[in-house]
């Protein structure tokens, strides 16, 4: 029975740190975690009608539970994975991408909705790919707060961007 248990926290542990599983996708996992919180930013405006205050608490809710994940499972994702920062850890990416898309303007048409996600997917996965500084030394910090902070930081870079890019946009 014991063995069981553990076996199955054991896989849990590992659905949870792998983004539901996003991590475990070939070539690209780190896209694939930032394409499934885009698909939730897309669902809860799609459901709220919109609502910016909606999607800005369900985004801020993202970032804590995803940052909570890599936070308290990052030793356990190396010592499963056998690296620092393993490339099936995609919790961090959820958590990135919740940020890039933090108060993003959403605009009035249905279709802003998929802009916005595109704008700041695009930019958040370059910030992250080329880590620019400071981003590239937040990786160096203990487990779970260097697989999760440089993503963080990216979110951030992405989000300023964003806000411009959308802004400007959307004003025309």
């Amino acid at each position: 029975m014991t063995f069981q248990r553990s076996a199955a926290v054991k896989g849990f542990r590992k659905f949870l740190i792998t983004g539901l599983g996003t991590g475990y996708l070939p070539l690209v996992p780190g896209t694939f975690g930032s394409v499934g919180m885009c698909a939730v930013f897309v669902l809860v405006a799609w459901a709220s009608g919109g609502s910016m205050m909606w999607v800005t608490i369900a985004l801020a809710v993202a970032v804590v539970v995803w940052s909570v994940v890599c936070v308290a499972l990052g030793s356990f994702a190396e010592s499963a994975f056998g690296r620092r920062d393993p490339a099936q850890c995609t919790a961090d990416e959820w958590a990135g991408q919740a940020v890039a898309l933090l108060a993003v303007p959403l605009g009035s048409a249905p279709a802003d909705a998929w802009l916005a996600c595109g704008v700041s997917l695009a930019v958040f996965r370059t910030l992250d790919t080329l880590k620019p500084p400071p981003v590239r030394r937040l990786e160096k910090l203990p487990s779970g707060w260097g697989i999760l902070s440089d993503d963080l930081a990216a979110g951030l870079g992405a989000n300023v961007v964003c806000q411009i890019v959308l802004r400007l946009g959307l004003a025309w």
